[in-house]
């Protein structure tokens, strides 16, 4: 009589599986590259998760819940938008540039250029940048009601150049760039922000 299969930590597999996407991204990790980094049988991983896609649908949804998550927190804790602005890009450079980590943001650089096919997970993770960059938006129209910014302000672009910045330093980080380097940014970013919420401006 075979023995069962052994029991597998469906939340390690996850963890395993989403920091290779991270790595890879979604069209560099194949069935072969799961089977052999979470250690389960690919029928075992077809049961515990469905597709291979929506595998890393839940991986990108641990990764917005946990690390990815720096943004809606400061967007949310801060006292004013220019607070939550300068942590944000703080908490990702630091996130985009640890040490024996995946480097830059999984929601930027898991799915960009993708066959045809995959063009469902790569439209996923651009409308999930889009609502992070409304999100900045509703942090600025927020600061111009509170009146840490300007209420003539432009809070569009606002929200437009913190997303912008941020897509840059996850790609530069990929790139290898040092975190004190990318930390360089910060205040030159805060002080166009500056620039743009005040009333002299």
């Amino acid at each position: 009589m075979a023995g069962r299969p052994r029991e597998f930590d469906r939340d390690e597999a996850l963890r395993k599986a989403r920091d290779l996407f991270w790595t890879r991204g979604y069209e560099g990790v194949s069935m072969a590259d799961l089977v052999d980094v979470l250690g389960i049988a690919s029928a075992r991983i077809y049961a515990a998760f469905g597709s291979k896609a929506a595998l890393f649908r839940e991986a990108i949804d641990l990764y917005e819940r946990e690390e990815g998550g720096f943004a809606a927190r400061a967007l949310a804790e801060e006292k004013t938008a220019l607070d939550a602005v300068e942590r944000t890009l703080v908490k990702a450079i630091e996130l985009y540039t640890r040490a024996g980590r995946p480097k830059g943001c999984m929601v930027v650089t898991a799915a960009v250029n993708c066959a045809e096919e995959n063009g469902p997970v790569a439209d996923e993770l651009m409308e999930r940048r889009r609502t992070r960059t409304e999100a900045f938006l509703d942090r600025m129209v927020k600061g111009v009601a509170d009146g840490d910014l300007a209420s003539d302000c432009d809070v569009a672009a606002l929200a437009d150049f913190v997303a912008a910045l941020l897509h840059g330093v996850s790609v530069q980080a990929r790139d290898g760039v040092s975190r004190d380097r990318l930390l360089k940014i910060v205040p030159a970013a805060v002080g166009v922000m500056q620039r743009a919420g005040s009333d002299e401006s």
